[in-house]
């Protein structure tokens, strides 16, 4: 028996070079390798998106993570007569905005009933202390920080955000604000451009291929709380002198606690290239899906599908 899984990172322009990674399980050795690691302009024939398709068509691949959102925010395809945004009588945008006055009050009532403890632990939690570790508390854990309460107040736009969206807000805001300073927003972020790109390929990928949705910096977070790589590893990567080498030693600490085994070729290759790296993390993250290691998301609403975005685990 033979199980494969890869990751593509596809943010970027018209000709960014893509990068393939293939992770495989082989039953004999009890351990997964990555196989394949491709740049788009390896095959210099075609051009870029009859590249994907071409790889995915070859190696028979079942199973593709990618950093794209593969769901849709409530307004697009939305039928129902339109209130406006502050008025969406949509059942999901309903619950979402009622868990996010819930959220605003409770934490009101905190600091109103003991404003001085409130300001302690405000302080506290605000506090840059190198060996804290940043997965102690998620985000809409109490007391709520003032970056989230912002995000909170600016609002959920259906037009804009998706339910799992707010889902990685309430778990991972704080977080990827302080370890890699980008305030994860929502499907928004990505560009008309790319959509349209990414409609395009979808017409022209395997009927058979089941496509799954994940963040790498969510899987480096994860990875960090189960104590696989260090806070260490994810600073460095905000640096441009020191990232090669926190790219190098992640990867080779997913090989060392996680058993996926890295030719030196390619770890060379992660090393020096950010998205062959980023590629890496999301196949790594469908490694855990293949293991039935992955959080659970709660999306408030019942009425909403689905999302078959992967937040992984890496510890029971």
């Amino acid at each position: 028996m033979k199980n494969s899984i890869a990751g593509m990172s596809l943010g970027g322009g018209r000709k960014e070079n893509f990068f393939f990674a293939l992770l495989e399980y082989f039953d004999d050795q009890k351990r997964w390798f990555l196989t394949t690691i491709k740049q788009v302009k390896d095959e210099e024939k075609l051009d870029s998106d009859e590249t994907i398709t071409n790889w995915i068509t070859n190696y028979k691949l079942k199973e593709l993570v990618v950093d794209f959102p593969l769901t849709k925010p409530h307004c697009i395809g939305c039928e129902l007569s339109c209130p406006g945004t502050k008025n969406c009588h949509h059942p999901s945008v309903k619950a979402i905005r009622e868990d996010m006055q819930a959220m605003m009050e409770h934490d009101k009532k905190l600091s109103d009933t003991n404003p001085k403890k409130y300001e302690q632990e405000r302080v506290a939690d605000n506090e840059v202390q190198y060996s804290k570790s940043v997965m102690d508390k998620e985000t809409s854990h109490h007391i709520l920080s003032k970056s989230f309460k912002r995000k909170l107040k600016k609002g959920y736009l259906p037009y804009w955000n998706r339910p799992v969206d707010y889902w990685v807000w309430k778990n991972y805001y704080d977080q990827i604000l302080n370890v890699f300073n980008l305030s994860y927003d929502s499907f928004g972020n990505v560009s008309v451009m790319l959509m349209h790109r990414f409609e395009y390929l979808l017409k022209h990928l395997p009927q058979n291929l089941s496509m799954y949705e994940s963040s790498f910096h969510i899987a480096l977070l994860e990875l960090y709380r189960s104590k696989i790589i260090t806070k260490k590893n994810l600073l460095e990567l905000n640096d441009l002198d020191l990232a090669p080498l926190a790219r190098l030693q992640i990867a080779k600490q997913i090989d060392k606690k996680l058993g996926v085994f890295v030719y030196e070729k390619e770890l060379e290759l992660i090393a020096k290239n950010p998205k062959a790296f980023d590629s890496f993390i999301l196949a790594i993250a469908g490694m855990a899906l293949k293991n039935s290691q992955f959080r659970n998301i709660d999306l408030l609403s019942p009425s909403d599908k689905d999302p078959r975005f992967i937040a992984p685990k890496f510890s029971n």
